[in-house]
C-alpha cells in the first residue's frame, strides 16, 4: 500500500509517522485491494486538550473510505481513525 503522510504546520517526528504506518498497513488483512492511504494530521488552534486531529483516506477500488478523528494524542486520534476504517472495509466486504 502507497502511503502518503501529511503534517500541517508542524513536524511529525519519525515514531509518529512509524506507529501510523504499522497500524494502517494490518489494515490489509481486511481487504488486500487497498491501494493507498492519505494521512493528514493537522493542529487545531484550541485551548481544548483534545486538539490532535488525524484524517485518513482509504482509495479502495470502487469507493474511497475516510475517517477523521480528534484526540489528546496524534497516536489515539490515528488509532481510532483506523479502527473506524476497519469497521468500513468490514461492513463494505458483508454488503
Amino acid at each position: 500500500m502507497d502511503t502518503q503522510m501529511h503534517a500541517v504546520h508542524f513536524k511529525a517526528d519519525q515514531k509518529l509517522l512509524t506507529f501510523i504506518q504499522e497500524k494502517l498497513n494490518k489494515l490489509e488483512q481486511f481487504n488486500d485491494k487497498i491501494v493507498s492511504a492519505e494521512v493528514f494530521l493537522r493542529l487545531e488552534n484550541d485551548r481544548d486538550k483534545a486538539n490532535k486531529i488525524a484524517e485518513i483516506k482509504l482509495h479502495v477500488p470502487g469507493k474511497d473510505l475516510f475517517a477523521k478523528k480528534q484526540c489528546k494524542s496524534f497516536e489515539e486520534a490515528a488509532d481510532v481513525a483506523v479502527e473506524a476504517l476497519r469497521r468500513q472495509i468490514i461492513k463494505d466486504k458483508s454488503k
